[in-house]
């Protein structure tokens, strides 16, 4: 247990915002605790077994939520220091600029954020070098305006991949490296922390060689700075207002089988935006009987987590590629030729092998088994924006169960985005088979069906959204919550829209500049930049 129960900051949750925000704020000095409800990733041989983290969801969390319609639903999530970060596929994309503005989509608009990309820009550069981010700038047509290269060169592609972004180049697309937080120094094989394995995407790092919250921020933090505690196996239940009802004065956690009640100055929320608006609405009291900070109702509300698909492109060609998720596509990300409205973002999973095929089986193409089409296949993820709606929501039944409530939208997106792949594949070329390598699309993922349903959670925003007006909003631009006074939400709760790329790096930018307010707002030393350096 902690040796004290009172601090300066608790900070709940060690994913990607709760844990760059611990690391922010460390060497100001004041007393942070660090509140997690899972423990560490142990380090085993299970780290790196498709069977067991696929098949077998080794490491998921051994929760029951539940659908509008009261069916069990087993999230695709994990309770552990630096949170689902640490089973990410690395992916680390800013949102574009337009993103930050109104944008019509064939299923309605995307609103605008109440800031701009100018807001993040440094931040994002910060967050790029916090998180050693690979990439390669000027190659991304709708890559946002910056200052510098990327912090590493871009992850080389290998030869498969190779030919195909060449296929690319020459239909006139703008086929770019992904932005990756993996550690790969491909100068200095010998030496280098990463070693390019297949057991990347969707899998604990067993050398500690992703770009993790934990690896990035939460270890380098408890090792340099005294002040900082981390509290693991502590599941934060409620927090308690004061009198006036404007203040967090309790944060109620169980702890080895106890009930304990801790307090800090200020209390930040950053359990993923699922959980975040769960812990909100489960702390309603006499002076917000809706929820903690939900005045404005918006509270769990406005739930998205884009619409995802993995898709196998099949080939007569082998694809004996070991890492695949360098490259990626956005000529459709925006309005364009093909269609007058924003289609979305093509990139790549991990190497799918045959003990993830039998987690989520596509249909068998005729004259193909499993193992062969694991062996042929190109393995694309598609993401396209979802909408934010307010019967997508998270809310708490009877029983104290989370609900999840969703109904998918700007689908037709999604649909064109699909086409344009089938598209681009059939015209690729190769010199043994020619045009007629291609084989075509089989729709494939790590749940039984087609596309990434309710269960698939790892790109969770916008249940506890920020803005300027308190009746719409629960937080304003700082991530403040307008209703009580020291808290505040630095997951990807904040989120008004989600763009189309992974949020990760945004929470991480966010948590910056979240944490330059609070370092201002309570009067501590900036030394911000030893701690980046670390």
């Amino acid at each position: 247990m902690a040796q004290q129960t009172r601090y300066d900051v608790i900070i709940i949750g060690t994913g990607a915002g709760g844990a760059t925000l611990a690391k922010r704020l460390a060497p100001s000095g004041m007393k942070i605790l660090i509140l997690e409800r899972g423990d560490y990733v142990p380090r085993e041989k299970e780290n790196w077994s498709s069977l067991e983290v696929n098949l077998k969801g080794h490491y998921l969390a051994k929760e029951k939520w539940r659908t509008k319609d009261g069916e069990v639903l087993e999230p695709h999530t994990n309770y552990n220091v630096g949170g689902n970060t640490k089973f990410f596929g690395a992916a680390l994309f800013r949102l574009r600029e337009v993103d930050f503005g109104e944008i019509r989509h064939e299923g309605g608009v995307s609103p605008s954020w109440p800031i701009s990309y100018t807001d993040l820009q440094s931040y994002y550069d910060e967050a790029e070098d916090l998180f050693e981010v690979r990439g390669e700038r000027g190659v991304d047509p709708t890559d946002p305006p910056t200052t510098g290269p990327y912090p590493f060169p871009a992850i080389s592609h290998e030869e498969r991949l190779e030919r195909l972004s060449a296929d690319f180049s020459s239909m006139g697309l703008h086929p770019f490296h992904t932005p990756l937080g993996v550690r790969l120094d491909e100068q200095h094989r010998r030496t280098s922390r990463c070693i390019r394995c297949n057991t990347c995407d969707g899998f604990p790092c067993l050398i500690h060689a992703k770009s993790d919250a934990e690896m990035m921020c939460i270890e380098p933090t408890l090792r340099m700075y005294d002040n900082v505690t981390l509290l693991t196996k502590a599941k934060v239940t409620s927090l308690k207002t004061g009198a006036s009802g404007k203040e967090i004065t309790g944060v109620l956690l169980e702890h080895d089988g106890e009930q304990v009640e801790m307090s800090a100055d200020v209390v930040v929320v950053s359990c993923g935006a699922i959980n975040s608006a769960a812990l909100l609405l489960r702390s309603a009291n006499n002076d917000h009987p809706n929820g903690l900070a939900n005045r404005s109702g918006v509270v769990g509300r406005h739930y998205m987590g884009h619409t995802n698909s993995v898709v196998m492109a099949l080939s007569l060609c082998p694809n004996p590629t070991i890492f695949q998720k360098t490259l990626s596509v956005n000529d459709f990300y925006q309005a364009s030729s093909e269609w007058e409205y924003p289609m979305g973002h093509i990139s790549f999973v991990g190497k799918l092998d045959l003990d993830t095929l039998r987690a989520g089986a596509p249909a068998i193409a005729p004259g193909w088994s499993l193992e062969l089409m694991a062996k042929h296949s190109l393995d694309f993820w598609l993401t396209s924006e979802d909408l934010p709606d307010p019967e997508n929501r998270v809310t708490i039944n009877s029983a104290g169960e989370i609900v999840l409530s969703y109904t998918p939208n700007n689908l037709e997106a999604h649909k064109r985005l699909k086409h344009q792949l089938s598209k681009m594949m059939k015209s690729t070329s190769c010199e043994f088979h020619g045009s007629g390598c291609h084989q075509g699309l089989f729709d494939r993922n790590i749940f039984i069906g087609q596309q990434i349903p309710l269960a698939g959670v790892a790109h969770q925003n916008g249940t506890v959204r920020f803005g300027h007006d308190p009746l719409t909003s629960a937080l304003d631009i700082n991530c403040k919550a307008h209703d009580v006074d020291n808290l505040y939400v630095v997951d990807g709760s904040f989120f008004p829209s989600s763009g189309a790329v992974n949020p990760g790096l945004t929470i991480v930018a966010n948590a910056l500049r979240v944490g330059d307010h609070l370092l201002e707002r309570m009067h501590a030393r900036k030394e911000v930049s030893q701690a980046l350096q670390a």
